[in-house]
Formats: structure tokens, C-alpha cells, sequence
């Protein structure tokens, strides 16, 4: 049985790849999902706020002035809230490339054009083997339509891709009008991969002390869903490697992930949940079934369940929602 499988040009052991977060801040651990069996490491996010804060001094200013200003001090976090600043996290991509044989992909999030590109030079002479840009951005300016928004994040993904000879990566959200057409145009850019999707963390109210508050729940599987249709839809139509991010808990969520086109998975939720071992866990499973259905490599069984055979994808979504509606009985 042969799990191998290229990624960003890269060739990994197996599709299993450990997701942005904060274990890439723990070595010890590190070294034992890759002992488990994980085939490359994401580290979580670098932040265009903690690069813009360090490079202007701006983190100063704003707590200078949060008091008599709370649109500055409420709705920035304090800088020392980051787990690592910019020469830490160099520091860090380091020390995991010293003590890790699988790859290691470093993370940009930013959605704007701005110094903080200069700092993907800097990881890859820090030696990550890869970049994964996370485009986490909220619209909430009325003045501003998505074309401008869209443009903006295009225009961000050329300027790293022109300033790395690494591979780039590119980690969306769901909500785009045209997500097939938006992940294409990232192809265009230059990326070489896409990760389907980010995960809003979503706030929620205090009736109490009037305030809003951040919530942090870990994925469960049914968030999976959402993550196949639109591989199943994109697959077939672009270049560029796709990976499943979000609701991966099992080995079955693991199997539909490929089935559907994406050529990795990552998982964070389920290594927080239950330690390394939950890796080992999930590629015996996903052994065991292709051995049983004679599947000999991820690579045969890749897209066996996208829409290619679909002559009009829309068509058969709209069928199946319909589907769904009217098999409820009251």
C-alpha cells in the first residue's frame, strides 16, 4: 500500500497534514505527530496586524490612546495577546525545520496589500518549504462590493507569488459569490494550492454585561459537508491542489475528503482532542478501506466522487436540494 501523494510540489508520505495551529509552538508534540504518522505541518498564522504593529510601533500608540479612544483599544488586541511576534515565529519556523524531517509550511494572514508581504521573504530564507496565505477577511464596509474585495486579495496572492520561489497556497472562506471562479483566478495568480475553508470563529452576545464575547468551539464532522461540495464542484475544473480543512474527525471524513478531489486533508480539531494518536488512527483506517476496495494508492481513488461526470452541476445541486425538501414529512 502506497500513501504518497505530491502536494505544492512536494512529496509527502501520505495525505495527513497537521493544520494552522498552535501545536507548531510545542516541539515535543510536533515530533510526535510526525512519529504518528503526520506527512507535513502547517504553523498557525502569522498576522498582518503583528507584522504592521511591529514594523510602525503602532501597538504603542494604540495603548497610549485606548482609554479616550475605545474604537482603538476594544477592537485590537493587545500585542503581547500573539503568541509569537514576527522574529519569534522566524526564530520558531527554525527550530521546527532543525527538528522535523516532514515539511513545514509557514502562514500568512492578511487580506491587503502591504509590508507584510515582505515577510514571506523572510520565511522562506527561514526554510519553510511552503507558504500558505490564509485570506481572512470580514466585509463589513458597505462601501465596499466584492469585485474591490476580490481584487484586493488577487492582487495580494501575485505580489507573494512573484516575491518566493516556494510554493504558495492559498486558505479562503466559503463565502464568495463564485467560490469555482474565485479559486481559478487564484490558479491565474500563480498558487499553487487552494485549502477549502477557513473557519469564522463566531461571537456571541452577553445579555448580562452587555458585551460580546469571542467563542472557540472545535470542528465536528458535519462541518466536512460543506467542504465536499465545493471540492467535488472545483475539482474537476482547475490545476492547483486542493486540500479539505474543516470537520475532518474520522477516517471516513478522511476517504470522502479525497473522493470528493482534494489531494490533502488538514485536521487540528481532532489532534486537540485526542493527541497524535488520532493520526495513527485515521490513516489505519483509511488503509484499511482502500485495501478492502482495492484502492492502491490515494492518487486511483482521487475525485472518484466529484462532478466531472456531471454535465450540469448546478442542475444536479438544485435536483438534490429539492430532494432533500420534500422527503420531510410531517
Amino acid at each position: 500500500m502506497n500513501l504518497s501523494t505530491d502536494y505544492l510540489g512536494l512529496r509527502l508520505r501520505n495525505p495527513l497534514v497537521i493544520g494552522a495551529s498552535p501545536c507548531c509552538d510545542d516541539l515535543d508534540f510536533c515530533k510526535r505527530l510526525q512519529d504518528a504518522g503526520a506527512a507535513a505541518l502547517v504553523m498557525h498564522s502569522l498576522f498582518e496586524e503583528q507584522i504592521e504593529f511591529e514594523e510602525n510601533a503602532r501597538f504603542q500608540l494604540i495603548d497610549g490612546i485606548g482609554d479616550s479612544n475605545p474604537e482603538a483599544q476594544n477592537y485590537f488586541p493587545h500585542y503581547e495577546d500573539y503568541s509569537l511576534t514576527p522574529d519569534l515565529y522566524v526564530r520558531q519556523l527554525g527550530l521546527l525545520k532543525a527538528a522535523l524531517e516532514i515539511p513545514v509550511i509557514a502562514s500568512l494572514n492578511g487580506h491587503r496589500p502591504g509590508g507584510w508581504i515582505d515577510q514571506a521573504r523572510r520565511l522562506e530564507e527561514a526554510g519553510a518549504d511552503a507558504l500558505e496565505l490564509n485570506l481572512y477577511s470580514l466585509a463589513t464596509d458597505p462601501e465596499r462590493d466584492a469585485d474591490d474585495i476580490e481584487a484586493d486579495q488577487l492582487f495580494v496572492v501575485g505580489q507573494v507569488v512573484e516575491t518566493v520561489k516556494i510554493p504558495v497556497s492559498v486558505k479562503i472562506s466559503p463565502f464568495y459569490t463564485a467560490p469555482a471562479h474565485f479559486i481559478r483566478q487564484l490558479e491565474l495568480r500563480g498558487a499553487k494550492g487552494a485549502v477549502l475553508f477557513n473557519r469564522f470563529y463566531q461571537p456571541d452576545f452577553s445579555i448580562e454585561d452587555l458585551d460580546v464575547h469571542p467563542q472557540l468551539r472545535l470542528s465536528d464532522s458535519s462541518e466536512l459537508l460543506l467542504r465536499l461540495r465545493w471540492l467535488a464542484i472545483v475539482s474537476p475544473h482547475v490545476g492547483l491542489d486542493l486540500t479539505a480543512s474543516g470537520g475532518i474527525h474520522t477516517s471516513t471524513d478522511l476517504i470522502k475528503a479525497l473522493l470528493a478531489g482534494a489531494r490533502t486533508a488538514q485536521v487540528v480539531s481532532t489532534i486537540m482532542r485526542h493527541g497524535a494518536t488520532a493520526v495513527t488512527t485515521l490513516l489505519s483506517g483509511l488503509e484499511a478501506w482502500m485495501r478492502e476496495h482495492e484502492y492502491h494508492s490515494p492518487e486511483e481513488m482521487r475525485g472518484a466522487l466529484n462532478l466531472a461526470r456531471c454535465p450540469n452541476p448546478a442542475a444536479h445541486e438544485r435536483a438534490n436540494y429539492i430532494n432533500v425538501l420534500q422527503s420531510w414529512r410531517v
